[in-house]
């Protein structure tokens, strides 16, 4: 397994499709965060009726004491999307090449290969995690020097608990695009069906589950949900509020939210392995 490992994080390091992804996803990380957050503060007029409350506020939100909500603030969603992106290539792209055939003959077990590529998906969406806070903790650094505010950083226990949820949102998701790159032995059908359900079905469960009462009690158990949930209970603004995120919502509370993420996480493991060790692979 370790093998596959390691041979799984080259490919991934290797691949323009994971920089791309990765480049995508902090360029919007600092943008809804940090850029759109300044020029808005800037923006506000001034005046005694002006509503300078409303400026400090967006700018309370990018500042360092901030951090982790606004680093966690697109993952339920817009990330989430992109990390689905990436386990979806990173399977079903073995089919598309024809590889799979070679890799799961040629090399160890199929279990093993599944378990080297699951955890260097895994790895890669914990450091890509790590990253999006260091560049946001700078950008947050940035604005409090350019906007004279003084610096008050998160309680380390409250940064952990930040990379806990953010890992376990983005790589629920991603383990949810390799399901789907297994499943459809393929990346466009994967990629479509999976982006489908994150930015289209879920949405619509939510709306409707403000008025029907059984697609309520559902949508408080999709991945969707208890992402958004998640990263609602650590500070993330409800969608629907004032300066809301889209994707964020406090229908569950934060704890059940992550056991649900992770009883997901256990599911699309299993499932995956199920599929690769009882499936032919032509």
């Amino acid at each position: 397994m370790i093998a596959s490992f390691l041979a799984e994080l080259t490919k991934l390091a290797r691949r323009p499709a994971t920089w791309l992804v990765v480049g995508v996803w902090l360029t919007l990380s600092l943008l809804f965060g940090y850029v759109f957050p300044y020029f808005s503060y800037r923006g506000t007029p001034s005046g005694p009726n002006a509503g300078a409350n409303l400026g400090e506020r967006v700018l309370s939100e990018a500042l360092p004491a901030a951090l982790v909500p606004a680093a966690i603030q697109g993952l339920p969603l817009f990330a989430g999307a992109l990390a689905l992106l990436l386990g979806v290539l990173a399977t079903g792209g073995e089919y598309g090449w024809d590889t799979v055939k070679i890799l799961l003959t040629m090399g160890p077990g199929r279990l093993s290969v599944l378990a080297g590529k699951l955890l260097a998906l895994s790895l890669v969406m914990l450091l890509v995690v790590c990253a999006t806070f260091i560049v946001d903790g700078a950008a947050s650094l940035l604005v409090a020097s350019i906007t004279d505010k003084p610096v008050h950083w998160p309680p380390i226990g409250a940064l952990v608990t930040g990379l806990g949820a953010g890992w376990l949102v983005v790589g629920m998701w991603c383990l949810a695009g390799a399901f789907l790159g297994i499943l459809v032995r393929g990346t466009a059908l994967g990629v479509g069906i999976g982006l489908v359900w994150a930015l289209a079905v879920e949405n619509l469960l939510r709306i409707f589950g403000s008025i029907v009462e059984v697609v309520d009690v559902v949508q408080r158990f999709m991945p969707g949900t208890n992402a958004g949930a998640l990263a609602a209970a650590l500070g993330v603004p409800v969608q629907g509020q004032p300066g809301g995120t889209p994707g964020v919502t406090d229908v569950v509370g934060g704890t059940s939210a992550a056991l649900v993420l992770a009883a997901y996480l256990a599911v699309f493991v299993a499932a995956s392995a199920v599929l690769i060790r009882r499936r032919d692979i032509a």
